[in-house]
């Protein structure tokens, strides 16, 4: 492993990553794999697990000898959840470090900032961001996202929103690129549960104080409101909705509530709060060894989804026989969904490759089948709800 200067004296402040060795070629220059996660800012909270995540894969893959007869190298970047710092990163990844495949870009305006870079020196992008408009963009097939999409993830709010009789709906998004996009398939899903959008505010995530956007949600009488940030501002938003004496419903991602939210505000601000995010593969053997290697009972899903990308990056390189980019973007289908043998380990994956045996990866984020514009295909989702400080399951599905 060998990580950035910045990543290395972040340690201390975060989750602790692996120790930096030096790895030296074993039968060959190592194959070098990019890893570009958000250590530090609006990612942080999740950044440094997903990192772990793939350091396990590797480290899993370098034991058995490597694939190919070469150890694998992982170079590790923050993008500090920032579109400038992730762009100058991912630079220095595909110019200096030359790696074939970059994992693990969370924010969806840095995926939107960093993919045409991959695109255009032809590096392979593996990211847990959920824009639509990331697919979208002219890829070619250097893309591949273990999220679901915005139009997914948004039909799965409007459909539990309906079951719980919601029926005006009041939107409070951060400027990003999913912001809009959101809305109006909340606007189209609604109607089909008897509910609508009441309106949307846009809001400058970086900004100290929300009132005026609260006060302009509270005018349009809704019965729920989506606070559709990260978590810096969503605390600042709730907080202020607690002051504001509002007592209805409060829906948002589960990547902005989340335990180190929790832990910042006082229950009675938080309490009644929805969260929805996509489920890992809960009782994969896959998730359970990623439960072990985290030490954590509930991995969050983007450090299943990084988990995975490390196993379809090495998996498709060893089914190619050719550690190169294009031979990811060519291979990853055919590893990871089809008539083959069901694998959940990598190092198991990769023997019977060398066999000559088709495989079917199926990982700790679930079954990695994707369609012809690199979307994950299919994913449970899980909804919880704060209750005292934590988070209680509502149901998986």
């Amino acid at each position: 492993m060998r990580l950035s200067r910045r990543a290395a004296l972040l340690g201390a402040a975060t989750l602790p990553l692996a120790v930096p060795v030096i790895v030296r070629a074993q039968g060959g220059e190592p194959i070098r794999l990019g890893a570009l996660n958000p250590l530090t800012g609006a990612g942080g909270p999740y950044g440094p697990s997903m990192r772990r995540a793939i350091e396990g894969v590797v480290n899993a893959v370098n034991e058995q000898g490597g694939v190919l007869g070469r150890r694998i190298q992982l170079i590790g970047e923050d993008t500090q959840t920032l579109p400038d710092p992730a762009v100058r990163a991912a630079r220095k990844l595909i110019d200096v470090d030359k790696v074939v495949a970059i994992m693990g870009t969370w924010a969806s305006a840095v995926t939107t900032a960093v993919a045409p870079l991959c695109w255009e020196s032809r590096t392979m992008l593996f990211t847990v961001s959920g824009a639509d408009s990331i697919t979208k963009l002219p890829h070619n097939g250097w893309i591949i996202r273990t999220q679901p999409n915005s139009t997914l993830q948004i039909t799965k709010l409007a459909e539990f929103l309906g079951e719980r009789g919601a029926k005006r709906i009041f939107i409070l998004a951060a400027q990003t690129p999913f912001a809009e996009p959101n809305r109006i398939i909340l606007e189209r899903e609604m109607p089909r549960y008897g509910g609508s959008v009441a309106g949307q505010v846009i809001y400058d995530r970086e900004k100290t104080t929300f009132r005026s956007e609260v006060d302009q949600a509270l005018r349009a009488r809704p019965d729920f409101i989506f606070l559709n940030g990260y978590t810096p501002d969503v605390t600042i938003i709730l907080r202020e909705l607690f002051r504001a004496g509002w007592t209805g419903g409060k829906v948002a991602p589960a990547y902005a509530v989340n335990a180190r939210l929790l832990e910042s505000l006082p229950a009675e601000v938080t309490n009644g709060t929805v969260t929805w995010a996509p489920s890992p593969s809960v009782e994969s053997p896959a998730f359970k060894r990623l439960q072990t290697l985290l030490n954590t009972p509930d991995p969050d899903p983007y450090s299943c989804q990084t988990n995975d990308h490390a196993a379809l990056a090495i998996l498709a390189i060893a089914k190619a026989g050719r550690a190169e980019a294009a031979a990811i973007r060519e291979t990853v289908r055919s590893i990871s969904q089809g008539s083959g043998q069901k694998v959940t380990d990598v190092p198991e994956g990769l023997k019977l490759l060398r066999e000559g045996r088709d495989i079917n990866y199926e990982g700790a984020s679930g079954a990695c089948d994707f369609d012809e514009i690199g979307d994950i295909l299919t994913c449970p989702f899980r909804y919880e709800i704060a209750e005292g400080a934590r988070l209680r399951t509502l149901r998986i599905g």
